[in-house]
């Protein structure tokens, strides 16, 4: 079994998170997580709030708020607390977003490139985790458990389901009813309730109770946790929790979009309440672009596109992050941070090395984020959609090697690559190929990165989707991507 470890500690438990002897509740997809015994002044607290397809622009600090008919005051109060990143990257698709999150290897390499029904999919057990809404596995030997968790209480896959059972026709002797569902390490999962819509509605709000609860159990334990909350709005369906209908006056979505400025403000609230702020690392974050589908899309603001694609509207996702008088409050940046970096990130600060019997691509961003440097350690990296590199992004440009807008449109592979300033183009309308050859000194630059990052996959092969347990691979680096 392994974990991530101190410096010089026996890599000797499976699959931990950032602090040992965790104790993990998920939350329809949202897990709480708890770290070693010891005194609140010691370690650090860190609490991280994930929504699941919020776009860019919905925030009033990222420009929408009350222009999308929905304040969001709990959260714009948050960005001026910390650090606003307005260059911080997910990848296209939940089950990929989250699994970079969990590992910090781009998921090419761990089998989870996309969201799929009906095969063995989700992650190894010899991957090693942070954690996540779980949607990386549903079968025995893949539960969050089976990962490292003492125990866990949610769905394991997606909130989508929660319309099964009041679809046109459905038949529950061919899919299994979805369940909300428990259990401890060492037990097998208990159904708790339906996971319908009614349950969809109300569950944010029973994540955040649960959230504050633990919260409370680790403070008067005087001991540090590590409380990992994934929210499930505003994912389809987007309907608001029976106290928020209505609010707004403009319609469901807006609706739950003030409920997912209450829910932060609710954990914000309880964190001041404890007296636990200063000695509190806090990141809010959503781990996909917005929702096409209407009644449900939201909006992607500055950037075009959506969530399923290579856009920057589907790779740029709002990033809040507070430590008191240690990162400096009411800065924005707009320097490259990727999802895979939070894991090298976050073990630093609970002062723990990462895996090196396998490449991480994540990097470490501490310094960046506390303000000694002005730069982010990362220029670029390789974009994914599914078993495809769709685009690579470096610095300011965009090279697409596959082009798709909407999701629900057939990709197109390239004959040539295009290119596109996300300066001077943040919609990426004008490719700069055709108009002159005007960026072409671009595409050597970036394909020298792209055939790097490629030599990695043959140095350590991609583990193959549905790759049963127990996995080994051939032969392991550890070497980690420049």
């Amino acid at each position: 079994m392994k974990h991530l470890t101190r410096p010089g500690e026996a890599q000797t438990m499976k699959n931990l998170t950032l602090l040992l002897r965790l104790s993990v509740i998920i939350l329809v997809g949202s897990t709480v997580i708890a770290g070693p015994a010891a005194a609140q002044s010691g370690n650090p607290n860190v609490v991280v709030m994930m929504v699941d397809n919020h776009g860019w622009g919905e925030l009033g600090v990222y420009g929408g708020g009350v222009l999308r008919g929905a304040p969001s005051p709990r959260l714009d109060e948050l960005a001026s607390e910390g650090m606003q990143l307005l260059n911080f990257n997910v990848e296209p698709q939940c089950t990929p977003s989250r699994s970079a999150f969990m590992t910090g290897r781009h998921p090419i390499r761990s089998g989870t490139t996309k969201v799929v029904w009906g095969v063995l999919y989700g992650m190894t057990s010899w991957e090693i985790t942070v954690v996540g809404k779980w949607h990386l596995g549903d079968t025995e030997g893949r539960y969050p458990t089976d990962q490292g968790f003492d125990e866990w209480y949610g769905v394991l896959n997606t909130t989508d389901e929660s319309e099964y059972t009041s679809q046109l026709g459905f038949d529950p002797e061919v899919v299994t009813p979805p369940q909300i569902q428990q259990a401890k390490r060492g037990g097998k999962p208990e159904n708790v309730k339906p996971y319908d819509v009614p349950a969809r509605r109300e569950i944010d709000g029973e994540i955040a109770g649960k959230a504050i609860d633990y919260m409370q159990r680790q403070v008067r334990r005087e001991k540090p946790f590590f409380n990992f909350i994934s929210f499930t709005q505003p994912h389809i369906p987007a309907v608001p929790h029976p106290d928020f209908a209505g609010k707004t006056g403009n319609g469901d979505y807006a609706d739950v979009a003030v409920e997912i400025d209450y829910r932060a403000g609710q954990i914000l609230d309880e964190i001041d309440r404890l007296g636990i702020r200063d000695n509190t690392l806090v990141i809010w974050m959503s781990d996909n672009g917005p929702e096409v589908v209407y009644p449900h899309h939201g909006t992607a603001g500055y950037w075009r596109g959506f969530y399923f694609s290579a856009m920057e509207g589907s790779l740029r996702a709002p990033f809040l992050i507070r430590w008191p008088d240690r990162i400096p409050a009411g800065r924005q940046s707009n320097e490259i941070v990727h999802m895979t970096d939070l894991l090298p990130t976050l073990a630093r600060v609970a002062g723990y090395d990462v895996p090196d019997d396998r490449i991480i691509d994540g990097i470490d961003q501490l310094d960046y984020l506390l303000g000694d440097q002005e730069k982010s350690n990362r220029e670029g990296f390789p974009a994914y959609n599914g078993d495809d590199m769709f685009a690579y992004k470096w610095r300011n440009w965009k090279v697409h090697l596959v082009e798709q807008e909407d999701p629900r449109d057939p990709p197109l592979r390239l004959n040539v690559p295009q290119v596109y300033n996300l300066i001077s183009d943040p919609k990426e309308l004008y490719d700069l190929i055709p108009r002159g050859f005007s960026a072409s000194w671009v595409l050597p630059a970036v394909f020298e990165r792209i055939v790097e990052f490629q030599k990695t996959l043959i140095e350590e092969p991609p583990i193959p989707m549905g790759t049963p347990d127990p996995y080994e691979p051939a032969g392991q680096s550890g070497r980690q991507p420049d």
